[in-house]
């Protein structure tokens, strides 16, 4: 019977094979292997977003050179002001902004050379915009930086004018009264319409982790004339997530008895929510000592899905406090079924059907019901969810998803092919139309074997609470 050794080599075997390379340099990893007969589409790529656990893989092995090689690839790739008008040109009159990474990248062949050909979502389904992807390339700079001791590589000159312009990105100016970061609709993992737009959780932890990892790494000739207004935005961030996304059974309470349409500045309900969009699900299945981030808070909305990546990201760089840490870890442990179930784990929960799937997801034959971004179970989440386990001290419950994950994989495991994600209820089923030997799947298993035995790499990957100056203008 296969072993869990036997099931972790096969892993890293698959993950070997699906290094990506620019001539004779290691510079990615393609999202997934190519199968005989399915057709690939654009997982033959190497997804910025889906690289991290790979990184974070060769890492552990102490393999940075594929990991500094690809930072330096997609650095090339960053939209700047001198490559802006070549990139744009391949884009129908669409004008990204300075600093936006594309979401992946492929290598091809031209007039007999290795060409890198990058993707910034004029391509993409629903010509989705990456937003997310210069997030992730600053977390897994920060990431390298910490895993092989070296910031010669986050000093060259070439990545802080790199991170400057990732900043200026995501600060600038708009019409907006919130801290959070508006993002348009699928613009992040959930890349599809999923009634994600505005200012989804995923985004502002991935955000959070940014303006912590930027600070962190510029020298001071960069940092001083952003420095004050990191620390602003990282302040008043904080305290908006942790007391308006929060969802308690004393909350929902709270928002069930809101009066409407309040005026001035001292006024309990901020963002004018109507008592009745409260889903009639949320006081039923929330537990005592349990709680969690809402999916997307704005004008007369929130969102009350439980987005299970921003929720496990913000604990894991300190987004949310002690205590709330504690109970997202609560409302996983006594809502495992619905949340874990047969596979970790699940990407949002409850899934929307019916008439509400129809307007939410736009009728999408994919996002069906308990499938795929729409209540689906992903592997890739595993790591993560171990990774805030060892965070709160809650190790158990990251070891209890592991073995959930093995179970499957070595009673199945030549029948699933390390699928990219699970259909149904509790992920029994492998995906209608998930591809196989999904990469970052792979990856995902053996990054979170790795923070069990080896819990010092946490430290890679976590950041500690930031503290709220005296200083800092709210």
């Amino acid at each position: 019977m296969l072993t869990e050794g036997a099931l972790l080599n096969e892993a890293w075997e698959r993950l070997e094979a699906s290094i990506l390379k620019y001539g004779e340099e290691p510079v990615g990893t393609v999202a997934a292997t190519p199968e005989a007969g399915v057709k690939q589409y654009n997982y033959g790529h190497c997804f910025i977003r889906d690289f991290v656990p790979s990184g974070l893989a060769f890492l552990t092995k102490g393999r940075g050179k594929i990991v500094a090689n690809f930072l330096k690839q997609t650095l090339k790739l960053q939209i700047n002001h001198n490559n802006i008008e070549e990139i744009r040109a391949h884009m129908d009159g669409a004008r990204p902004g300075i600093g936006l990474m594309p979401a992946s990248f492929e290598v091809e062949e031209e007039n007999g050379e290795p060409v890198i050909r990058a993707d910034y979502g004029e391509r993409a389904i629903g010509r989705v915009t990456p937003v997310d992807s210069c997030l992730w390339w600053l977390i897994l700079l920060r990431a390298y930086t910490k895993a092989t001791g070296d910031s010669n590589l986050a000093h060259e000159p070439e990545f802080q004018e790199g991170i400057k312009l990732i900043l200026e990105l995501c600060l600038v100016k708009r019409f907006d009264m919130y801290p959070t970061l508006l993002v348009p609709d699928g613009a992040f993992m959930i890349d599809r319409r999923m009634g994600v737009f505005g200012r989804p959780l995923e985004i502002q932890a991935l955000f959070y982790a940014t303006l912590l990892a930027a600070d962190e790494l510029l020298l001071p000739e960069y940092k001083i004339p952003v420095h004050d207004e990191i620390q602003q935005r990282l302040a008043r961030l904080k305290i908006h997530i942790q007391q308006h996304y929060w969802i308690d059974l004393d909350r929902v309470n709270e928002i069930h008895r809101y009066e409407n349409e309040e005026f001035g500045e001292e006024v309990v309900n901020k963002f004018n929510i109507y008592p009745d969009s409260v889903p009639t699900w949320v006081a039923e299945w929330l537990p005592k000592q349990a709680g969690y981030l809402a999916g997307n808070l704005g004008p007369g909305w929130m969102d009350f899905r439980f987005f299970a990546l921003g929720n496990l990201m913000s604990i894991i760089c300190s987004l949310t406090d002690t205590q709330q840490s504690q109970d997202i870890m609560n409302l996983i442990a006594r809502k495992w079924s619905d949340l874990v179930g047969d596979m970790p784990m699940k990407i949002c929960f409850p899934a929307v059907e019916d008439k509400e799937w129809q307007w939410v997801t736009g009728c999408d034959p994919k996002n069906i019901r308990w499938s795929y971004h729409n209540g689906g179970n992903w592997p890739v989440l595993l790591w993560f969810m171990v990774a805030a386990a060892q965070k709160t001290g809650r190790t158990s419950l990251g070891d209890r998803a592991i073995k959930v994950a093995e179970k499957r994989w070595l009673e199945y495991k030549d029948k699933d092919k390390w699928p990219e994600y699970y259909d149904g209820k509790k992920g029994t089923l492998v995906g209608k139309k998930a591809m196989r030997y999904q990469t970052w799947t792979l990856a995902a298993y053996i990054v979170a074997k790795d923070l069990m035995e080896n819990p010092q790499h946490l430290e890679w990957i976590t950041f500690e609470d930031f503290e709220v100056s005296e200083k800092v203008d709210l």
